[in-house]
């Protein structure tokens, strides 16, 4: 009578560890692109979510709100740099910098990644009236975030117009 024997022989395990690294060489970088796509999409939908409300608050209290560019939340930065993170304030006097009488309504803290995160027209603030109109130029401005290392497939453009539309676009070697 035979017995059996169990185990693996060492051919077995050569095959499998060869399969096992294959599959991770495949793997490995699609990991990388999901993970840098889903945090460019936070980071980028994060923004334009506090826009979004302190638009809808300036309309729904009938008195200006004003989103700016905040490292601590207790005061505006005057920077252009939007990684720094923000503050949605209502804003009494409508300067668009956070004063003693404002209520801080939402705080954005800083970014941990190394992406940039700047807007054009040195825009650091971004104020909206009661009837949900943006304090911008007539061509709005354009809140670029790129992602570190540089990859323009993951790059996304926050579009802000004067009349408070929003849209985030997909870069295509320049974003309108």
């Amino acid at each position: 009578m035979r017995s059996r024997n169990r185990g693996l022989t060492m051919l077995e395990v050569v095959a499998v560890m060869g399969i096992v690294a294959i599959l991770v060489a495949v793997g490995v970088p699609s990991y990388k692109y999901v993970t840098s796509h889903n945090r460019i999409a936070a980071e980028i939908n994060g923004l334009l979510g506090d826009l979004q409300y302190a638009r809808e608050e300036a309309i729904k209290e009938g008195q200006t709100v004003s989103v700016c560019v905040s490292n601590n939340g207790t005061s505006c930065l005057g920077s252009t740099a939007w990684r720094n993170g923000w503050v949605v304030f209502s804003d009494v006097n409508g300067n668009g910098v956070l004063n003693a009488g404002d209520t801080v309504l939402r705080i954005q803290s800083t970014f941990s990644s190394t992406d940039t995160f700047n807007a054009s027209n040195n825009v650091s603030s971004i104020t909206f009236n009661r009837e949900g109109f943006a304090n911008l130029t007539a061509t709005g401005t354009l809140i670029t975030l790129q992602p570190s290392p540089t990859a323009n497939d993951a790059t996304r453009c926050l579009s802000i117009s004067m009349v408070g539309m929003m849209t985030v676009q997909t870069y295509g070697g320049t974003c309108l």
